[in-house]
């Protein structure tokens, strides 16, 4: 069995990121923390992965957002966000993905889920997020998805 871990904000890792095909503005604004020596070796990192090995076959950023300003809905304006869930190709298949849910989903509070793909809208359906009333300035540009605990 595979276990979620949350990723050390550190040179490994941002070269482990370099393999995924969401490689984007937030992991370069890592690296260049790092090479200028300003990142904090203590800071809490919103990555988290599952290894196979010593490879990093899936990861996912999850951080905690509370916005009273746009909640969600009229109940929910503390909730957690998903984005950047991936699976590398030769690693799909191994329900990765579904353990990087469970964990965010452990967590008991409501999830936004930031859909990226064409295929990851059928994902997070399957694992019970639902569509949810779009606000631009909640949700940006952003095709998002909710779980609520039961």
């Amino acid at each position: 069995m595979s276990k979620v871990k949350n990723l050390a904000i550190n040179y490994k890792t941002a070269e482990e990121f370099k393999k995924f095909r969401e490689y984007g503005s937030q992991e370069l604004h890592m690296i260049d923390e790092l090479e200028a020596n300003v990142i904090d070796a203590n800071i809490d990192s919103p990555f988290y992965g599952i290894y196979q090995g010593d490879d990093l076959a899936a990861r996912m950023c999850l951080y905690r957002r509370e916005d009273t300003d746009h909640p969600i809905d009229n109940d929910t304006a503390d909730y957690l966000v998903i984005w950047k869930l991936e699976v590398l190709e030769k690693y799909q298949g191994r329900g990765l993905g579904s353990e990087l849910i469970e964990y965010a989903k452990s967590f008991n509070i409501p999830i936004k889920a930031i859909s990226r793909f064409q295929n990851s809208r059928d994902f997070f359906e399957k694992h019970d997020f639902g569509a949810h009333e779009y606000d631009i300035e909640r949700d940006l540009a952003d095709e998002s998805l909710m779980w609520y605990p039961k």
